[in-house]
């Protein structure tokens, strides 16, 4: 087998110094002659030349490598949002390492070791438990995927759940519905979950009292959502109408009110979040908030990279991305 070749190879071929070479493959390096750059290029094709990613980074302090640090792996909300990333920094030249932490503390703080040990120029991260603080000190630009959380000195990037949940609950309301139930995932020992926020607020706005048996609180998981409807259908009154903090807790909560012998959406109303793919197959097509995915994978890459050029504002970003309604046969007026 051959040997690879290398810069020197195509400069010779090329007929160009070594540095002009390098001036080429380099996105941030100076600028070359068109008529320069196409004789590198062509030299490059010829020679099936491939970028030392690691030798360079060596001499530039950067290895064009960047994680991105998700809680569950098996949500399907996830990879849409990693392709989002994957196709704003791969364009750029970077390579996405994905780890998933299940939301386990330990795992999510060997990933920031791990970051650190790899020369990772950045990161994305959305936080199980790793404080603002740990995240400063680990000296890594990096970019937060919540508005839920408070990190003020990063960027963050969300969807706004607050907005969406308000969404759904006028939907709700508008079909007549008084008896609103919501499951409601836990907070992970952040502040207040916004959708919890709002359905507060939206309760007490429409003259609605809060009553503590319709709001049940649970680990974002299909058997949580299974286990958390079963709990309010046991109720002497239970809701009319129900909002589940993600599809996932969603098609948990479809589950149970199956298994109990109700019809969704006859004997009750049932709206989630995210708008995966699942819950527009499920038995009836599940109405939902969609929350833009892609775009906020895209968006939370394109400040990592300011952040990795030192092209970032002074003052750190809260970027939130509206969410849409969409109406599917899951709900309707109460019977």
């Amino acid at each position: 087998m051959g040997r690879r070749p290398t810069i020197i190879d195509v400069a010779r071929v090329a007929g160009v110094s070594k540095t002009t070479v390098s001036r080429v493959v380099s996105s941030n390096a100076a600028p070359v002659r068109a008529e320069t750059r196409q004789k590198v290029l062509q030299a490059i094709e010829q020679l099936g030349y491939e970028r030392n990613t690691l030798a360079g980074g060596l001499r530039t302090d950067r290895t064009y490598t960047v994680a991105l640090f998700i809680p569950d792996i098996a949500n399907p909300f996830w990879p849409e949002v990693a392709r989002g990333v994957q196709d704003a920094l791969e364009s750029e030249g970077y390579a996405v390492v994905l780890a998933n932490s299940d939301w386990d503390a330990d795992r999510e703080h060997e990933f920031l070791a791990m970051s650190r040990r790899n020369r990772f120029d950045g990161l994305i991260i959305n936080p199980a438990s790793v404080t603002n603080e740990e995240l400063v000190a680990n000296g890594i630009p990096a970019v937060v995927l919540s508005l839920d959380t408070d990190y003020p000195d990063f960027d963050v990037v969300g969807s706004d759940s607050y907005g969406g949940t308000t969404l759904a609950l006028e939907h709700l309301v508008g079909l007549g519905h008084q008896r609103l139930g919501l499951i409601s995932g836990l907070s992970r020992g952040f502040q207040q979950p916004s959708r919890l926020t709002s359905y507060v607020d939206f309760l007490h706005q429409h003259g609605i009292p809060v009553e503590d048996e319709l709001l049940v609180k649970c680990p974002y998981g299909q058997e949580y959502g299974r286990r958390s409807m079963e709990q309010l259908l046991s109720l002497s009154n239970p809701p009319t109408a129900l909002f589940a903090a993600n599809d996932i807790l969603a098609i948990g909560a479809l589950q149970a009110i199956r298994e109990a012998g109700l019809r969704v959406p006859q004997d009750i109303s049932l709206v989630g979040m995210d708008d995966i793919y699942a819950v527009s197959v499920t038995t009836p097509a599940l109405t939902t908030v969609a929350k833009q995915k892609y775009e906020l994978g895209c968006q939370a890459a394109t400040f990592l990279l300011e952040h990795i050029r030192d092209a970032a504002p002074e003052h750190f970003r809260r970027h939130a991305l509206p969410c849409r309604l969409i109406r599917r046969a899951s709900s309707a007026p109460p019977s």
